[in-house]
């Protein structure tokens, strides 16, 4: 495993001019594989790795990723200070259950009102779909709303299901998360409006028609 993490840090320095996402999955991997890897990689913010059951994902996210990340955090953020929401940003951290076999570093993630353990909202930008289920994952973490931004839209899943169970029982083919069209968090949100101005390659115009939208 760890020679197949060199030849992925290798081929993401080699495709990096064409802006290539890399992913790289493996399976069996234990739970002091996955702790030595993020050791190992506590240093190099360019990596992503999420663990689930033994499937370990590594993503070498690419500037488009980041750049709609980084835009999707700062109309975000507007957010929270045009309506006086408290909140605390924890970026992209490193949330790990050993006793649930769960392991995630959501591209922006946020407590709503104080500061947690676990972030109430996660978010993914979805470029290049990998293969670990993130709704199981943050299931087990017990983050409230998980949001993907895929496509050029939202999709917002809601927590039904916080038992410990190994499986959701309710809402099982979402694992445990409703599909849902308006923030049950950030009920103030507009999303056809945050998801139109996302579209907006101009930051400053993004920003300028989603502050005089709120």
């Amino acid at each position: 495993m760890v020679s197949s993490l060199k030849k992925l840090i290798n081929e993401a320095e080699l495709n990096h001019g064409d802006d290539s996402e890399e992913i790289f999955i493996s399976s069996g991997v234990s739970w002091s594989s996955y702790e030595l890897l993020l050791t190992k990689l506590e240093d190099n913010c360019h990596y992503r790795l999420t663990y689930l059951d033994g499937v370990l994902e590594i993503v070498s996210p690419s500037i488009r990723h980041e750049n709609i990340k980084t835009n999707l955090g700062m109309l975000l953020e507007r957010f929270f200070y045009n309506k006086r929401i408290r909140f605390i940003p924890m970026g992209s951290s490193t949330f790990k259950n050993k006793a649930k076999k769960v392991g995630a570093e959501p591209d922006e993630c946020y407590c709503i009102g104080e500061q947690k353990s676990i972030p109430d909202l996660a978010i993914e930008v979805v470029v290049t779909s990998g293969n670990t289920n993130k709704l199981e994952i943050y299931r087990r973490l017990g983050v409230v709303e998980v949001w993907f931004w895929e496509r050029n839209q939202l999709k917002l899943y809601h927590l039904r299901d916080k038992s410990p169970n190994e499986q959701a029982t309710v809402y099982p083919d979402t694992y445990g998360y409703e599909l849902i069209f308006t923030s049950e968090l950030l009920p103030q949100l507009d999303i056809a409006l945050f998801e139109r101005c996302l579209t907006i390659s101009d930051s400053i115009q993004a920003i300028d028609e989603f502050e005089q939208g709120l």
